[in-house]
């Protein structure tokens, strides 16, 4: 990956805070104002004062208000004019997978195979596209996550107060998340709730996993049987909770791996159903209900199965 070009700025800038980033972690700002300096710096100066808010310190957890003065001192930074490459191919399927939006958010059928934002190995995602095609939306900003191979509803924010309130409904009871996933094997029963605690750990590799432990923090998933097959069935699964890889660990745990999970599938099982084009996890973030934030009417989304997984679906024999 070409490394951006960097600069210098030697002199201090004081920021003044407009609406856009109002109510936004100080952290998350840096990180986002300071692109291609390392977090590591940014917190550092954060903690030694050197970052200040209206004169003063403040912890790397402060959010920002209407008017807050930022000082942020000289540091290098890679150049403004290096811009993030993003694949053509996905601002093709953005602009032609949108379910729903007005003033406030966009409510995103997101294709397979792009992560949602940028990361480590990941030079761009949903987020960075987005803003590539509006450039005019001062503020564009992820609700909630979804894995790169998995399909569906997504959630963005056109507000910050849009933000904060969706935020809420996710981290309470107000968002009912429902997805389609076929699980390998024949799930017997036609409902199980499963109440099993996830603990979240990095491989050597750097890769996250997520294991059933005692440990980890409490997670539910609803399994719903909707039709069988002979080799799979399909469910609806409904993550009560919304920690990491849920509901891939949750029907392995049950001893029915989504099909084609690389991660926590079988190899021999994942082997037989590539062999019969099952070529990325069959898991597809299907329905999303929620009351409107501003107005208050209840709404529900629900984003088209993949026209590859229907192909796939069509043809496995019923039992």
């Amino acid at each position: 990956m070409k490394t951006a070009p960097e600069q210098t700025n030697p002199q201090v800038q004081w920021l003044e805070i407009g609406e856009a980033n109002t109510e936004q972690r100080l952290d998350n700002f840096l990180i986002s104002y300071l692109k291609g300096v390392p977090k590591t710096r940014i917190y550092r100066m954060v903690r030694k004062g050197e970052v200040r808010v209206n004169k003063g310190r403040v912890d790397v957890s402060y959010k920002l208000e209407l008017g807050d003065v930022v000082r942020i001192p000289p540091v290098r930074v890679a150049e403004k004019n290096d811009e993030v490459i993003v694949q053509p191919t996905l601002k093709y399927s953005l602009e032609n997978h949108i379910l729903y939006e007005d003033e406030g958010f966009i409510v995103l059928n997101k294709p397979s195979g792009f992560a949602v934002h940028g990361g480590s190995g990941v030079q761009s995602g949903v987020i960075e596209a987005l803003r590539q095609i509006r450039p005019q939306q001062k503020f564009l900003e992820l609700v909630h996550r979804l894995d790169k191979e998995t399909s569906g509803c997504l959630l963005i924010a056109k507000k910050r107060q849009v933000l904060k309130v969706l935020h809420e409904l996710f981290r309470g009871d107000g968002i009912r998340k429902t997805y389609l996933a076929l699980l390998a094997g024949q799930f017997k029963r036609k409902k199980q709730l499963v109440e099993v605690p996830l603990l979240k750990n990095v491989s050597q590799g750097g890769e996250r996993m997520v294991t059933v432990s005692q440990a980890g923090k409490s997670a539910e998933t609803l399994f719903t049987r909707l039709k069988a097959f002979q080799a799979a069935t399909l469910v609806h699964a409904a993550p009560k909770t919304g920690r990491t890889h849920q509901i891939r660990v949750h029907a392995a745990w049950l001893g029915h791996p989504i099909v084609a999970d690389e991660r926590y599938g079988e190899d021999e099982v994942n082997k037989a159903f590539k062999k019969r084009g099952y070529k990325r996890l069959f898991l597809h973030a299907e329905q999303l209900q929620f009351v409107h934030p501003v107005t208050g009417q209840a709404l529900h989304f629900v984003a088209p199965l993949p026209a590859d997984l229907q192909a796939l679906l069509d043809n496995e024999k019923p039992l």
